[in-house]
């Protein structure tokens, strides 16, 4: 059965002996992130910490997905492959034939029916509602590194509405404190969050005229004056904190935008997620939230955010971003706060990172089926290096697979692409290296492109725009313009190592 909500998990987590308890008081300035970045490089639990400074009462969990095994029990499987399993399965499905092949298909379609979200009318989120005397700074709210603007929720499952189709989308999108009851919403201009205020700059700013493309893409604040009142100014946002864990590992898959990722979170958790509406906007959220921060966007404001200890190393730069305005805060009884630290890898974003990687895998291969497996290793940090190995079937294949994996979704925003043959095990990386430098001559097989890249890269030549580079790594074919015999790969012939097998109990090795 899946769990019912974060506590539930926090037991199972203990029960497994993934779990710490913490009753020291320990600061959610510096302190708490200093300690979790420890036992996450050191490959530790999750830790509860019972007693966070000034929040007596208000438990903080972080590191809860924080290794391979943790990230497994979240999805409920052994292995994240077994969802992908599952999706390969759903997409490979075809009409059954006979009352077998019928009944065969009984746990797809109940796959399938799970997914749809399911509305109710209350839920434990709301069992304390606050509209008037509120503060956000009540919770646990961590501040990770020296540098950073301030204190910054960094674990929300962000909601917002398509204004003209309805359509929800859901993010995680870091938010700065400014104060009890304004925060600094830092959803980059490649997210839906931020397309779905484009959308209603757009019909809200009729009288910008041919500069509403530049207030609607973020290119500079949008003034007053342009608005029209009555068409309503404020985006209502709500934020869901602590979600049972399939639900808040939803909120960072690299959906389709017209795919609803509470869907995604029943697929995952093979049962609908319950949904209640929110107090003072209009807008749903899981009911068995732990805390939900309800609010708006005003169109016309930018303030500066930032800077931010980043999942790169650095410090991602302060800029201008939209502001969330809260209207109404409510939580569980004697509420959890969920949060997490990123910094230098290995830490506990990229364990969830791994987990997308595998996932996706049969959504990229129903795209190119060429795609025997591919590695985004932890020190590439999601959108610097993506290993791909491929069944090669005609001269420039590589070069083709790059540029397609560049036109897809969020992987357009990968610098760094290394081809390899399928002989290749992606998943070793020095292997992968060992081939790949044996393999190149640098002037033919790098290419390089312009494009969109991640807002986090400081690298880049501009913000949001830069360059980057495709490595061909596979044997060169004569059709290629290789007119060289390629030389084969060193390996002991299979009858000496059949012998030396028999041998080797005999070696005292």
């Amino acid at each position: 059965m899946p769990y019912a909500d974060l506590r539930e998990f926090i037991a199972a987590l203990e029960r497994a002996g993934e779990l710490k308890r913490i009753a020291a008081t320990v600061d959610p300035v510096l302190e708490i992130a200093e300690v979790t970045d420890r036992v996450s490089k050191a490959g530790g639990p999750a830790l509860l910490f019972e007693n966070p400074a000034g929040h007596a009462g208000r438990p903080l969990l972080i590191n809860q997905f924080g290794s391979r095994r943790r990230m497994a029990m979240a999805l409920e499987v052994g292995h994240a492959d077994q969802v992908a399993a599952r999706i390969r399965a759903l997409l490979e499905m075809k009409a059954p034939e006979g009352i077998l092949g019928k009944l065969k298909m009984l746990p797809t379609l109940a796959d399938l029916g799970a997914v749809f979200p399911r509305a109710v009318g209350s839920g434990p989120c709301q069992e304390v509602v606050l509209q008037d005397q509120f503060s956000v700074l009540d919770f646990p709210i961590l501040q990770c590194w020296p540098q950073d603007g301030g204190r910054y929720i960094t674990l929300p499952l962000v909601f917002s509405k398509h204004p003209a189709t309805g359509r929800r989308n859901v993010g995680m999108y870091r938010l700065q404190v400014f104060d009890g009851k304004t925060l600094g919403m830092h959803w980059q201009i490649h997210k839906q969050g931020a397309e779905h205020m484009r959308e209603r700059l757009r019909a809200v700013a009729p009288r910008a005229g041919g500069e509403a493309i530049r207030y609607a893409h973020g290119l500079e604040p949008v003034p007053p004056s342009v608005l029209a009142p009555a068409a309503g100014s404020r985006m209502p946002v709500a934020v869901a904190i602590g979600t049972d864990p399939a639900t808040t590992f939803a909120a960072i898959l690299p959906a389709p935008p017209a795919l609803d990722e509470m869907m995604l979170a029943g697929f995952l958790r093979q049962k609908p997620v319950e949904m209640v509406k929110c107090r003072t906007v209009d807008l749903e959220v899981p009911a068995s939230a732990e805390i939900v921060l309800e609010g708006y966007v005003d169109l016309a404001e930018r303030r500066t955010e930032g800077p931010f200890g980043d999942h790169t190393g650095f410090y991602s730069l302060a800029d201008e971003y939209p502001v969330l305005h809260l209207t109404a805060i409510t939580h569980r009884r004697n509420p959890i706060y969920a949060t997490t630290i990123v910094g230098k890898p290995p830490m506990e974003d990229g364990w969830m990172g791994e987990a997308v990687t595998r996932i996706f895998l049969p959504l990229m291969q129903m795209q190119f089926p060429e795609i025997v497996d591919v590695n985004l290793p932890l020190e590439g940090v999601f959108h610097n290096l993506m290993l791909v190995a491929i069944r090669k079937s005609y001269p420039g294949h590589a070069r083709k697979l790059m540029s397609g994996i560049w036109g897809l979704g969020q992987a357009m925003f990968t610098k760094c692409i290394v081809v390899v043959d399928e002989d290749v095990d992606v998943q070793k990386i020095p292997d992968v290296v060992l081939k790949v430098l044996n393999h190149i001559d640098p002037e033919r097989d790098i290419q390089f492109t312009l494009g969109p890249v991640d807002a986090l890269d400081h690298a880049s030549r501009l913000p949001n725009f830069g360059s980057k580079m495709g490595i061909d790594a596979t044997r060169k074919w004569p059709s290629e313009g290789f007119a060289r015999p390629w030389p084969d790969e060193i390996l002991m012939d299979a009858a000496t190592k059949a012998k030396v097998d028999r041998l080797w109990g005999s070696l005292g090795l």
